[in-house]
């Protein structure tokens, strides 16, 4: 669905995409992630031809965005974070406005506005001006809208922000009922959203992107994380003995045990060999677990490296 190759662009002397490439096939849910000036929002310009980039190209749909552009845009349902939307019009009004701005063809405006008010859960607030909605319920409208002419490609940036926590759980399930129909950029800065609504990310720093992959393969890890009902001797200096062993942090657990995360090398699973010590050592063993990294977890070690 999107094929963005070598892209780069500049802003004077600032370097807002150096090099960058990606795909993302169709009916997949990706976030793209990254801290304020990541080059994120520049991405998404490209990608919806509102800026041409210096070098590189990008596809939608198969269609050259630069040489394609409207064609391109009429298969993108674009959300930016502050929805484009009329406060003084009517969320119906405002809604036929889009369906003429779409070119959607009056005998089926009344159907792709029923599907876009029920997919959203508008049918309360027709006929209230927008400016007099909650923050999300403008939401809500601006999704809508971009969902109006039953994209192939939706865009999302930032959706969640300013919202409560119920709006949340109400836009995060509307995202993933959207994603049966469409694939989906999910533009956030609220990692669990991502974690919670998204197949795979990536994840962009400084003009670049430093991590491309799905959730499981991100969070995977072979580090261990070995608790102890109580401490025993010699436990630290025999786990430094195993093949692979780079670190070991000692902490005690909530319940007051003793914890011990045994980092790994690079393809390096510890647990068996771990297991295989503690029964010989008869150390008293709780628990012993891979540890799981957290999405939090990995864009903070990219964000230290960078």
């Amino acid at each position: 669905m999107i094929k963005a190759e070598n892209l780069t662009k500049s802003y004077g002397a600032i370097e807002a995409l150096k090099d960058v490439s990606f795909h993302v096939a169709p009916g997949e849910v990706v976030g793209l992630l990254g801290p304020n000036g990541a080059g994120k929002s520049t991405t998404i310009k490209i990608l919806t031809g509102y800026l041409q980039p210096d070098s590189g190209a990008v596809t939608v749909d198969g269609l050259n965005v630069l040489s394609h552009t409207r064609q391109v845009q009429a298969r993108i349902g674009y959300m930016p974070e502050n929805p484009p939307v009329y406060p003084d019009m009517s969320v119906q009004a405002y809604l036929l406005l889009m369906a003429d701005l779409r070119e959607i063809p009056r005998e089926e405006q009344r159907a792709r506005l029923s599907d876009a008010i029920y997919a959203t859960g508008l049918q309360e607030h027709l006929t209230r001006p927008i400016g007099e909605l909650s923050k999300g319920f403008k939401q809500r409208v601006g999704l809508a809208q971009a969902i109006l002419h039953q994209p192939k490609l939706l865009i999302l940036d930032e959706p969640t922000v300013g919202l409560d926590p119920t709006q949340i759980i109400e836009i995060r399930n509307l995202i993933r009922r959207l994603a049966r129909q469409s694939t989906i950029l999910f533009s956030s800065h609220i990692l669990p959203e991502v974690e919670a609504v998204c197949d795979r990310v990536i994840i962009m720093m400084n003009g670049q992107i430093r991590a491309d992959a799905r959730l499981a393969e991100l969070s995977a890890s072979g580090d261990a994380v070995l608790v102890l009902q109580q401490d025993s001797a010699g436990v630290e200096p025999a786990l430094q003995t195993l093949p692979g062993v780079q670190a070991i942090e000692k902490s005690l657990s909530p319940a007051g045990q003793p914890t011990y995360r045994i980092h790994a090398g690079d393809n390096v699973d510890l647990c068996p060999a771990i297991f295989n010590l503690a029964r010989r050592e008869n150390w008293p063993v709780r628990e012993l677990r891979h540890d799981v990294r957290t999405l939090e977890t990995v864009f903070n070690e990219l964000a230290t490296m960078s």
